[in-house]
């Protein structure tokens, strides 16, 4: 298991972690299986996407704002919750697999950190399972 930090600089952002995960892979020699990318927030999520073009990414955030506005008739006292909805819809982890210790991901994407109630210094957890012949 490997573990790292990322630190937000707003209150709903997305964060490109793609090279992160795979460096954090490659250190553990891993040349086939999957990862395992977690999340451990409640307000915090994971996806993959498009990062190609930055403007997806903000229209993300925008359709999510429409969906689930930050002000709303929530009963959770923490003023937070359209973060915990927004997280919930995203999800907090995805497994993608390697192949010749690279990640398996289409052209345009990346794997994304989601971040709805920063800044914060936030833990990304990942997990490599290897297949039976990297075993």
């Amino acid at each position: 298991m490997h573990e790292f930090t990322v630190r937000t600089q707003a209150r709903a952002q997305f964060i490109d972690i793609t090279a992160e995960v795979e460096r954090a892979v490659k250190q553990r020699g891993l040349q086939a299986g999957s990862v395992l990318v977690f999340v451990p927030h409640t307000t915090a999520g994971i996806t993959i996407n498009e990062n190609a073009d930055p403007e997806v990414v903000a229209d993300i955030l925008a359709g999510l704002e429409r969906l689930v506005p930050r002000r709303g008739n929530y009963r959770h006292s923490e003023g937070n919750s359209d973060a915990h909805i927004k997280a919930s819809m995203m999800g907090f982890s995805v497994m993608v697999p390697m192949e010749a210790g690279r990640l398996v991901l289409g052209t345009w994407q990346g794997i994304y950190f989601c971040e709805f109630d920063g800044p914060r210094a936030r833990k990304v957890i990942l997990q490599t399972l290897r297949t039976k012949d990297e075993a």
